[in-house]
């Protein structure tokens, strides 16, 4: 049982080094300089550097940031190549942290060549809201609450939602994620156009 945690737990963390192939993979075939993408994406070269040598330990929001950046989903960035059936138990996944605490997002699926979706795991507790800034130009985003209660949707008019409440707003405009109640989860699908 206890290999099965530790497989969990360092499952459940960022592969660092393949965010750090996938960033410069990404930069190099936009044709950008280290210092153009940390100024498009708002972050210190220095940071960039790390990130890119995987030293860093990038949070959603660096990591949504350089996605709009470089004009890719932040899938890109994050999900290791997997196999045509895929399961994903409870606790595995790519999961990387908010800047703020009590925030969680784990790819469950991203979107495959030529298709324009992505699949999120949202781990929400109550606290301060999480305002998102705007992703790629057409973005929407799909959420269905599993658990608990939420405010979500665009940031000047959220949404208060339940268990099995759904919502779809757009993405390329500023939002905000607020757990109601302790234990929040939520689906998130991304869709791209």
């Amino acid at each position: 049982m206890e290999g099965h945690s530790e497989r969990n737990a360092s499952a459940a963390r960022p592969p660092l080094d393949l965010i750090a192939a996938r960033i410069r993979a990404e930069r190099l075939r936009a044709g950008l300089s280290l210092s153009e993408l940390a100024k498009r994406a708002g972050l210190a070269k220095s940071t960039l550097s790390q990130l890119e040598s995987g030293t860093g330990n990038p949070s959603v929001e660096t990591l949504w940031a350089l996605g709009v950046a470089l004009d890719v989903p932040f899938s890109r960035l994050v999900d290791p190549p997997r196999p045509r059936v895929t399961v994903l138990r409870s606790g595995e996944g790519v999961t990387v942290p908010s800047e703020r605490p009590g925030h969680t997002a784990t790819l469950l699926s991203s979107c495959p060549p030529h298709a324009r979706r992505d699949l999120y795991l949202l781990r929400l507790e109550p606290g301060a809201v999480r305002e998102s800034e705007p992703h790629m130009a057409g973005a929407l985003e799909h959420a269905v609450v599993a658990a608990g209660r939420a405010l979500l949707g665009p940031a000047g008019e959220p949404v208060e939602l339940g268990p099995g409440d759904y919502i779809c707003y757009p993405g390329d405009a500023r939002h905000v994620f607020r757990a109601l109640a302790a234990g929040t989860v939520v689906f998130l699908t991304m869709e791209h156009v």
